[in-house]
């Protein structure tokens, strides 16, 4: 066990006590001014070997791995009460923030809502250029006006945009090379995740499961924005096999016949079944690649209209880097009623099989509250993990009067990515408990309105809360569980030192031992910190860094700020 100095939490630093220390040694905010120094080249290789970059944070997610591990522990168990703020930003727009800053060569990179970029001095926060995109007439998007961040490669960043273009950008000026429509936002398709850029590909997939869109994961060529390659997440035969049980083995209670009956008077529903990609796929160049998740079928609550397993909604799914063809699916639940779609990024790294030998593994957090572990080769279950949050009347149907069923549409887990160690065989994760009832109503097709089928609402006096868990994914046993007082939203950072960080939408943001869970420092930003943190190294002194922001999927005080921390001389 590793041994700790650290006997007590660092005092919590009010955000409003700090907005007073202007101009002095402790932090800086930073509103305006612009800089230009000389930004180098980012190459595949360097994107290649980010997760062993102990200077830069290169992808939204850590590496092609999508670990979230950091190697750099000048940060660490013994001396992270000593963290204090570097620097402040503040950006224009006082909204939601999900963004995940990436960092190179000392330049930091974030967005805000409504497409904004800055690029910014990540050694005293001040900017060097703002981009903001001039939006179309038509958004029509999902849960806030969200960006969760950008992708370099070269010289120029990328970015998804609600009305559903692919931005590139000069990382110099920020000035705009090109953009592509990628679908139609009349039709309910937006673009709140980051881009992922491997090999001259920029890879993006699609909002819009609660507007009747075909989901997609798409490729485009980094130069000129031509497209390479698509690949639709809702198969043109959805029907599968007509599964009865989910992937823990429970029966979904299914009516197959009246499923089938369906089946033979409205033909395959794929053209409107929805499956967004939400979040970045994971990136294995060795075997030429890509793994990403697939959400709910549309509309969410009314399976009526919809008959069939509906693949490839919820669930892992497998395609060849170089063409987007199909190579291996999982399916989480099929047929599903409950929106619990698949959303938080996969993660690659090594996995005990159960017969005790080492595999190549995948790793998907899902709003079941479960951590579920693949084979790689062939997208099989090797495991899930015990349930992070409370279940209870798995899998009652949706009703008129409205069906109480947990974890509720919010999940477990929702799009917030996680971390691990490998070194303890430990993945993180965050949590919503936010009990609902599940209101069936069935509506036809709207063409890019709203299309859930029905509700789902938060019971009324029923407590919600949050936790950080700690799996070991070699056995699926929980090794540490940390409850918070609110839902969690937003990410979670392990590092080299021992740690990982995420926020509240209370306005914490927290370091626990990675190894016991035990808190050992927060921090008041004052507005929910529901982004997933970054770390980065500038001229030997390690930072973290966090966007403090809110969320509006669920409601959390909304601010502005990016804040670095370093620790104190």
């Amino acid at each position: 066990m590793r041994k700790k100095s650290v006997t007590g939490l660092a005092t919590s630093v009010a955000f409003a006590a700090l907005l007073s220390f202007t101009g002095s040694a402790v932090a800086e905010e930073v509103s305006g001014g612009t800089t230009y120094g000389d930004m180098s080249l980012v190459t595949q290789d360097m994107l290649t070997r980010a997760g062993g970059d102990g200077n830069n944070f290169l992808h939204t997610n850590g590496n092609y791995a999508q670990t979230r591990y950091y190697p750099a522990r000048q940060i660490n168990t013994s001396n992270v009460n000593k963290l204090r703020p570097a620097w402040i930003f503040q950006t224009e727009v006082v909204e939601t923030m999900e963004t995940t800053p990436i960092v190179v060569n000392g330049v930091m990179y974030v967005t805000t809502a409504f497409n904004h970029v800055y690029a910014l001095d990540a050694k005293t926060g001040k900017q060097i250029w703002h981009f903001k995109h001039k939006m179309g007439p038509i958004t029509t998007y999902c849960c806030g006006p969200n960006n969760r961040g950008v992708a370099i490669y070269g010289d120029r960043i990328f970015m998804g945009t609600l009305d559903a273009k692919l931005l590139a950008l000069d990382t110099k000026t920020g000035k705009l090379l090109w953009e592509k429509q990628i679908a139609n936002p009349e039709l309910g398709y937006s673009e709140t995740m980051a881009p992922s850029v491997v090999n001259g590909k920029v890879l993006i997939g699609t909002n819009g499961g609660e507007y009747g869109v075909r989901g997609f994961v798409k490729a485009f060529d980094w130069k000129s924005g031509d497209l390479l390659w698509t690949f639709h997440s809702t198969a043109e035969n959805s029907v599968g096999v007509w599964a009865t049980h989910d992937a823990t083995g429970r029966d979904m209670l299914r009516d197959i016949e009246a499923e089938k009956a369906a089946l033979a008077k409205l033909g395959d529903p794929y053209k409107t079944l929805g499956g967004g990609v939400w979040q970045n796929p994971a990136v294995d160049l060795d075997k030429n690649r890509i793994y990403f998740v697939a959400g709910n079928p549309s509309p969410d609550l009314d399976g009526s209209l919809r008959p069939g397993d509906n693949l490839y909604t919820n669930s892992l799914i497998s395609v060849d880097l170089e063409t987007g063809k199909y190579i291996c699916h999982f399916q989480y639940i099929a047929h599903d009623v409950w929106d619990l779609d698949a959303v938080s990024p996969p993660i690659l790294t090594k996995v005990k099989d159960n017969d005790g030998n080492t595999v190549d593994g995948v790793l998907h957090a899902g709003k079941t509250g479960h951590v579920y572990v693949h084979k790689a080769d062939d997208c099989s279950l090797i495991r899930y993990s015990e349930a992070m949050v409370p279940q209870e009347n798995m899998w009652v149907l949706p009703t008129k009067e409205g069906a109480r069923m947990l974890p509720g549409a919010n999940g477990g887990v929702e799009w917030s990515p996680m971390a691990i160690d490998a070194s303890l065989g430990l993945t993180y994760a965050i949590n919503l408990h936010q009990p609902m009832t599940y209101h069936v109503e069935s509506t036809p097709y709207p063409e890019g309105k709203l299309w859930l089928g029905g509700a789902f609402k938060v019971i009324p006096g029923e407590q919600q809360w949050g936790n950080v868990t700690a799996v070991d994914y070699h056995t699926g046993k929980i090794r540490w569980k940390v409850k918070t007082e609110q839902p969690m939203i937003g990410g979670i950072l392990a590092t080299a030192g021992g740690l990982v960080f995420t926020g509240e939408g209370n306005g914490q943001f927290k370091a626990y031992d990675s190894e016991t869970g035990s808190e050992l420092w927060r921090f008041q930003a004052g507005a929910g910190v529901n982004a997933p943190p970054s770390s980065y190294t500038v001229d030997g002194k390690q930072y973290i860094v966090v966007a403090a922001g809110g969320n509006t999927q669920l409601n959390y005080k909304r601010g502005n700020n990016i804040i670095a921390f370093t620790l104190a001389d």
